[in-house]
């Protein structure tokens, strides 16, 4: 053994000795890992219920804000039962997201924790976008604002939900990451989401009672045509990207964790039915059942496609030797 080599074995040696040393980032608890799940589960109730209390035309059911006719308890109209139990479970998600980022704040995975605080942040503005909406009467504006918000607090609770369950991400993952093909598709979806508000909000529903193709019913006025043709064009660019970002996945499906190819499963089976369900809304001249179920699988797509992304980016690479050796 050569000095030289006796220098380059000590400094092996070191280097090895500094990776053992080196300290290892917090590891998600459980109870984050239920909150932050809870948190979502929780967060998607409330846009579904939101988008039930819009095509049901119940936003002004309760006039006032924060209470419902100066009433705690259930009210027994419709309306404002809808709008009433909206605003309550808003409430515990607020809770929740505090909850969380509270949870991820002493434990200290650095990756839940941005999420979980970002989600404290938006969820306080959605809180008063909220009572804005209803102050001015559901106006379109505030209405467009207030679920685009809702979205990023659906995103932001989806990515801390990931944070927390997903291994730490090693080079095989970064090397998978979904980079510009993940970002337009995450950005599509968000345009489609909004789009469709605004068909609902601007009363363009029932102005197009055909699919694909738009056929005006009776003397529509051109401004919902071109409202309804904007959401038809996005949820094709939508569709088309997602559908890519998820075959891609299924094209690398050993590379990829089990989960990651599930979920890559799941937004194709949500991009088939998200067709299949705005055809039928479509034809039938969007009846208010459709309508909440067409919304209902829009947030599934939003809460997938980020997901996905975020799954990807966190650590989606199956475990093997590219994984543990890398």
């Amino acid at each position: 053994m050569t000095a030289a080599g006796d220098r380059a074995a000590a400094a092996r040696d070191g280097r090895a000795a500094a990776a053992v040393a080196r300290p290892v980032a917090a590891s998600p608890s459980n109870a984050l890992r239920v909150l932050a799940v809870a948190t979502l589960a929780g967060t998607f109730a409330l846009v579904a219920l939101g988008s039930t209390v819009r095509v049901t035309e119940s936003g002004m059911g309760c006039p006032g804000w924060p209470l419902c006719y100066g009433q705690i308890g259930p009210i027994d109209h419709l309306h404002s039962l809808l709008e009433q139990v909206h605003r309550y479970l808003a409430a515990l998600v607020t809770i929740g997201a505090c909850a969380t980022a509270l949870a991820a704040w002493r434990s200290r995975p650095q990756r839940a924790m941005r999420p979980a605080l970002a989600a404290v942040g938006i969820v306080a503005v959605q809180v008063v976008l909220g009572a804005v909406t209803v102050i001015t009467h559901n106006a379109p504006v505030t209405v467009a604002l207030h679920l685009a918000t809702g979205l990023l607090l659906l995103a932001s609770t989806a990515v801390t939900a990931v944070a927390c369950s997903g291994p730490s991400r090693s080079r095989a993952a970064r090397a998978l990451r979904p980079g510009r093909l993940g970002a337009a598709a995450v950005v599509a979806t968000f345009v489609l989401i909004v789009s469709g508000s605004i068909v609902v909000d601007g009363g363009a529903s029932a102005s197009c009672p055909s699919w694909p193709w738009c056929v005006p019913h009776g003397h529509v006025a051109d401004a919902l045509v071109v409202i309804v043709l904007v959401h038809r064009a996005a949820a094709l660019v939508a569709t088309a990207l997602v559908a890519t970002l998820a075959l891609g996945t299924l094209a690398r499906r050993r590379e990829r964790s089990p989960t990651a190819v599930g979920l890559a499963w799941v937004l194709l089976g949500l991009c088939a039915s998200e067709v299949a369900v705005g055809a039928v809304t479509a034809v039938l001249a969007a009846p208010p059942a459709a309508q909440d179920v067409h919304l209902a699988l829009a947030a599934a797509l939003w809460v997938c496609v980020v997901g996905s992304v975020a799954l990807t980016s966190y650590g989606a690479a199956a475990v093997g030797p590219a994984a543990v050796g890398g």
